[in-house]
Order: C-alpha cells, then sequence, then structure tokens
C-alpha cells in the first residue's frame, strides 16, 4: 500500500482513528492505574484516628505507618520501567493490579501494626508502579493528534481516586453510625476504608486483559505483525503501517539511554538544569499538600469537628481538587507554566498563611467559630490554587525542560526528589502538629514563598517550544 501524504510529515502525526471511541476506552482502561494511584494514596486518610486508636500509638509511630507506603512508591517507580521493557507493558499493569488487590485485603485485615506497615510497603509499590507504567504507556498508543488530550487521563484518574476514596470512607462512616471503629459485619469501618479497594484494583486487572500491547514495545521484541494491527486500531487504517513502523524503529535508534553520570556538572554535582528540576518537585511537596490527603480527617477532629462531618470535608476538598486540576489543565497551554506557578504560590500562601492564623486561636480541642469557618474556607483555597498550579504544572516543566540527552535520567532523579520530600512531608506532619498547628502552616507558607523567587529567577517558561530547544 503506497501513502499519498507528504513526506515531510510523520505518518504519526497525521492519523486520525475512525474509532477514536475505542482508542478513549484503551486510554481510560490504562488510567485505571492512576485511579488507584490516587485512591491507595489518600484512603488511609479515614482510618488514621482509628489507626492510633486500635494499636495505642503515639504521632511519631503512625506517621511512620501512613508514610512507610512511599518506600515502596519510590522502589516501584524506579523499577517500573526497566521491568515494562523486559515484559511488556501490559504485564506491568497485571502485576501491579494483583499488588494493589493483595495491599486491600491486607491492610484490612492486619494482624498487628507492623504487619498494616507492610500491606503499605506493597500498596506503595504498586502506585510506584502505576506512576510510570500508565503515562507511559497512554503515550504509546494514543495518535499524536490527540496526544496531549488523552495523557491527562492520568492525571484526570489520580484526582478522581482521591475524591472516590474520600466519597467512600464518608459511606462507610455513615454506615457505621459516625464511628471509625463502628462494626459492619464483623469488622471495623476502617478496616471496609482500606478493603473496599479490591473493587477497582480487580476491575484494572481485568481491563488489561482486553487492551492491545504497545506497539512500541512489540517492535522492541519483533512482533512487527502484531504492532501494525495495533497501530491500524489506535491510529486508522488508513495510515501507511510500514512508514510507522520505520518511524518507530529510528526513534528507538536514535534515542540516547541516559544515565546518572549524564547529570553531573563540574562544580554542583548536578547539571544547574537538574537542581531546577529538583527543587521544582521539592517546592511541590514543601508546602504540605499531602496533608490536606493523607491527613484532613484527622486535622479536622482535633480541632472539634465531628468525624461525620470531618469525613464530608476531605470529600469536598477532593472536589475541588479536581475543579483546580480541570483549571489548570485548560490554562497551561494558553497562559504558561511560570504564570500559573507564580498564580498558585502566591495563592498557597496566602491561603496557608490564614489556615496557620486560624489554628492559633485554638482553645482546647475546638476552634472558635469564625477561626473554624476561615480554617474551613483557607484549606480549600490552598487545595484549589495548588491543584491549579502546581499540582499539574510541575509535571509539564518535568516532561518538557531538559535536553533530549539526559531527559529520563533527569526526570527520575527529580521524581526520586519529589518521593523523599513527600515522605518527609508526610512522616513529620504528626509531631509537628502535636507541638504547634499553627506554627506547621507557617512552615508550609514560608516554603510557599520562597517558591515565588525560585520560579522567577530559576526557571524558563517552556510553553511553545520545541523539546529540541530545552536546556
Amino acid at each position: 500500500m503506497t501513502s499519498t501524504a507528504q513526506p515531510t510529515v510523520p505518518e504519526g502525526r497525521k492519523a486520525h482513528p475512525e474509532h477514536l471511541g475505542h482508542v478513549i476506552f484503551i486510554t481510560a482502561a490504562a488510567a485505571m492505574g492512576g485511579f488507584l494511584f490516587g485512591y491507595d494514596s489518600s484512603v488511609i486518610n479515614g482510618a488514621v484516628e482509628a489507626i492510633r486508636s486500635r494499636y495505642d500509638v503515639g504521632s511519631a509511630v503512625l506517621a511512620q505507618v501512613i508514610a512507610v507506603a512511599l518506600i515502596g512508591c519510590a522502589i516501584g517507580a524506579a523499577t517500573a520501567g526497566r521491568v515494562a521493557d523486559r515484559i511488556g507493558r501490559i504485564r506491568v499493569m497485571q502485576i501491579a493490579a494483583v499488588l494493589f488487590t493483595v495491599s486491600a485485603v491486607g491492610s484490612a485485615l492486619p494482624f498487628a501494626l507492623w504487619d498494616l506497615a507492610f500491606w503499605r510497603i506493597i500498596g506503595g509499590f504498586a502506585i510506584g508502579m502505576a506512576s510510570v507504567i500508565g503515562p507511559a504507556y497512554i503515550a504509546e498508543v494514543s495518535p499524536s493528534a490527540y496526544r496531549g488530550r488523552l495523557g491527562s487521563f492520568q492525571q484526570a484518574a489520580i484526582v478522581v481516586g482521591i475524591a472516590v476514596s474520600q466519597l467512600v470512607n464518608w459511606g462507610i462512616l455513615n454506615l457505621a453510625d459516625g464511628q471509625q471503629r463502628g462494626k459492619i459485619a464483623g469488622l471495623e469501618a476502617w478496616q471496609w476504608m482500606l478493603g473496599v479497594m479490591v473493587v477497582p484494583a480487580v476491575l484494572y486487572g481485568l481491563l488489561s486483559f482486553v487492551i492491545p500491547e504497545s506497539p512500541r514495545y512489540l517492535i522492541s521484541i519483533g512482533k512487527v505483525p502484531r504492532a501494525k494491527e495495533v497501530l491500524a486500531e489506535v491510529e486508522g487504517h488508513t495510515v501507511n503501517l510500514d512508514t510507522r513502523v520505520t518511524e518507530i524503529q529510528d526513534a528507538m535508534r536514535r534515542e540516547h539511554k541516559s544515565s546518572f553520570k549524564d547529570l553531573l556538572g563540574t562544580k554542583m554535582g548536578f547539571l544547574p538544569i537538574v537542581w531546577v528540576g529538583i527543587g521544582l518537585s521539592v517546592f511541590q511537596q514543601l508546602v504540605g499538600i499531602n496533608v490536606a490527603f493523607y491527613y484532613s480527617s484527622a486535622l479536622w477532629q482535633s480541632v472539634g469537628v465531628d468525624p461525620s462531618a470531618s469525613f464530608f470535608y476531605s470529600f469536598t476538598t477532593s472536589i475541588i481538587n479536581i475543579i483546580g486540576t480541570v483549571i489548570a489543565m485548560i490554562f497551561v497551554d494558553k497562559i504558561g507554566r511560570r504564570p500559573l506557578a507564580l498564580i498558585g504560590s502566591a495563592g498557597m500562601a496566602v491561603a496557608l498563611g490564614l489556615e496557620a492564623w486560624a489554628f492559633s486561636a485554638k482553645a482546647g480541642a475546638t476552634l472558635p467559630t469564625t477561626e473554624g469557618t476561615v480554617a474551613l474556607i483557607a484549606a480549600h483555597a490552598f487545595v484549589l490554587f495548588f491543584a491549579l498550579s502546581w499540582g499539574v504544572v510541575v509535571w509539564v516543566f518535568l516532561g518538557e525542560m531538559f535536553p533530549n540527552k539526559i531527559r529520563a535520567a533527569a526526570l527520575g532523579v527529580a521524581a526520586s526528589a519529589q518521593w523523599i520530600a513527600n515522605w518527609a512531608i508526610t512522616a513529620s506532619f504528626p509531631s509537628l502538629s502535636d507541638w504547634n498547628l499553627s506554627g506547621t502552616y507557617v512552615i508550609y507558607m514560608i516554603f510557599a514563598l520562597l517558591s515565588i523567587p525560585f520560579v522567577l529567577r530559576y526557571v524558563k517558561e517552556t510553553k511553545g517550544k520545541a523539546l529540541e530547544e530545552m536546556g
């Protein structure tokens, strides 16, 4: 079959599949990993106080049980790419689905605290794998003309997973008459919260059996005929399949396998651009965003809000997170990455300052009415400003800002820095809040303020630039 296309336009860029709905289904199925990423990350929010009560542990030990999943995340993220190159993207999804399922069952039926921590690590490993394999697979099966929009499914799935986990937690709490340790069919409410994840985990595994393997991986192992079938399925039958296979093979041959050595400079260890990427990742976490997703129910209860209302506020916060993410997706290509980051930093600093002021008025176990209202509004505003800026923009920056030669390795280092900063905030919050809740939010506010001069001085706009221009 001959192509009538102009030779200067790659086949993949002209692809317009006849069955775009099928491509969307494939993408959505892969993005179930992102849904589980968000769900498993935040579902622990509903169990924090119940775990503290059941095992009679202090804040420091409790924090380690909550944060220990991040160790698994780091390991899963570091190994998923290499495993996927060896056994395929679909097999990695299936492994992640099994790990999510096992983690859910184990977390719901722990024998002791160490047992719960172990299953949290297993779930973290699955999160790390899903965080890598979902975007990679979606990018490899999406027609170029739709890649940006289809790629956004992963982030959208993550924030929806967070929201659904909080809604499920709230529903289970109400079934247990507002008691996190209330019994439902012989198990405590918090055990059901952690165990319900079995349902989406099994669905993810089943969906992985009905979507095709990545054509890029199929070509890499010599299964070119099957790769052509998949390309025709996702890019359309009018595409010159021989040309597309040649394009992919040429791109794979040109790729430079970046290594850690490529990131090293002469004076500061890493190259300056790598430090900028690390800075973006660290600032994204040091503003305390994961406190809102891991501890918000416990936080509201600590200032006098009843459990049912605290769970509901966690759910409404996650809805705000979705709204902010949609805003970012709309405007990131219109007004640019840096302006969004600066708007977000300023908004977060104000919101965190208001939270710090409100929590400073804590009298015993409650907040006065005015301060309580301000704290609630400011908490939602903080999540909104984060979601419409740093929640999306940092990942866009990290995908674009590095030179081609070092992109993969630099992104890996920056992502690792993000997991470490995430762990630091998650592990330290219970102890910091016991020390001084208002002071803790002042610390987060300072990091939000410091991110403004960091962006102004060191971060360059990447909007509208070709990847080859970076660095």
